[in-house]
């Protein structure tokens, strides 16, 4: 669109397959983008407002970033992780003419995001912009690269009813944040809610979000009437909501369900949203109204399911419908975690330790 207008939708736009996705549910999103970027390149969406699609050595396969004009340079908002494909990546853009780098923008701590932004904030001397929990707990986990696993950290997983096996797997794997993450800069710009970042020819507003991580930054602008979301809003999947070792007591659903309704408030329903993966689409009301309805629904199941005494490794069923391994054994323990404080802070459940695992049931 021509600059100072709103992102139209593509009448040729097309609608999401469910049996794509994780779960099956109603079409309330239109995809706004018959095309993608492939693997690596970039795709004007907007004057100025390039999608970059970077992949990831994950299942998940590809993360967003995204690349706007900043006056006679590039603000980069999120970095894709720290390891060779992705330098070469940014190495290619570079030369294509997408410099100078103005800044760097994180949205937020986890690897796939911030994992290159202490490198690109190196090679180019600028400033990292990113909120001051996500930074600082962001410096904390890399400064366990190498470190053994510590004793609460065991015990918090042994509380949750690992055995001895899954438990040696934790401790073999424990630092490897730091292994996806080039070495935070040692200063920031913090970057709060509400803030007004003026980016070359337009204003973006910041809207900070809780849950799947301290104090995730989402960027709004209102002139294009577009929304850089992060892993706040995905089209398809929920975000890991999970309470880990750090903070063994923290209720993190409750401040996610808190800011997917507070979301609802600040977009306008018709706003574009450029989700970190999938695809940008329309349709940001309905599809926060899913996430909450689908934690709703797992709440249920889960308060059902504990009319006997549980530990957080037998609720899995009532939240997932993919089997749980080793591989994704760690995200699934801290989100029926985070389930089941939800519903003890409420009152809902009560819990008790014996030997060093927590039990839950019904109050």
């Amino acid at each position: 669109p021509p600059r100072g207008r709103s992102i139209n939708r593509d009448p040729t736009r097309s609608l999401p397959n469910p049996h794509n996705h994780r779960y099956a549910r109603p079409m309330t999103i239109e995809y706004a983008f018959e095309q993608k970027p492939d693997s690596g390149n970039l795709m004007e969406i907007a004057d100025g407002l390039h999608w970059l699609r970077m992949p990831l050595p994950f299942i998940l396969g590809h993360i967003n970033l995204w690349l706007l004009r900043d006056n006679d340079g590039w603000t980069i908002v999120d970095t894709g992780l720290h390891d060779p494909a992705t330098h070469s990546t940014w190495e290619r853009i570079e030369a294509d003419g997408f410099t100078p780098v103005r800044r760097v923008i994180v949205t937020h701590l986890h690897p796939d995001h911030s994992g290159c932004a202490g490198w690109l904030c190196r090679r180019h001397e600028v400033e990292l912009w990113m909120p001051r929990a996500e930074y600082l707990l962001g410096r904390v986990l890399k400064m366990d690269t190498g470190r053994e696993a510590p004793e609460p950290a065991v015990r918090f997983y042994r509380a949750a009813g690992y055995d001895e096996e899954q438990l040696a797997s934790f401790t073999k794997r424990f630092g490897r944040f730091g292994m996806m993450v080039s070495e935070v800069p040692d200063s920031y710009r913090r970057i709060r809610h509400n803030e007004i970042l003026r980016i070359g020819d337009h204003d973006w507003r910041v809207l900070v979000g809780s849950g799947h991580s301290p104090e995730h930054a989402t960027l709004f602008c209102e002139e294009l009437n577009c929304v850089i979301s992060g892993d706040q809003i995905l089209p398809t999947i929920s975000s890991n909501v999970s309470v880990w070792p750090t903070e063994p007591a923290a209720d993190p659903l409750g401040d996610w369900l808190d800011s997917l309704a507070a979301f609802k408030d600040w977009l306008p329903e018709d706003v574009l949203v450029l989700p970190a993966h999938g695809k940008p689409f329309y349709g940001a009301h309905g599809r926060l109204q899913e996430l909450i309805d689908e934690h709703t629904e797992g709440l249920e199941k889960l308060l059902a399911m504990c009319t006997e005494p549980r530990r957080a490794v037998d609720v899995f069923p009532a939240l997932f419908k993919s089997e749980i391994d080793n591989r994704n054994l760690i995200m699934a323990t801290g989100e029926s975690v985070a389930h089941l404080h939800y519903l003890e802070r409420r009152g809902q459940l009560q819990s008790n330790v014996n030997n060093g695992v927590r039990w839950y049931h019904r109050t």
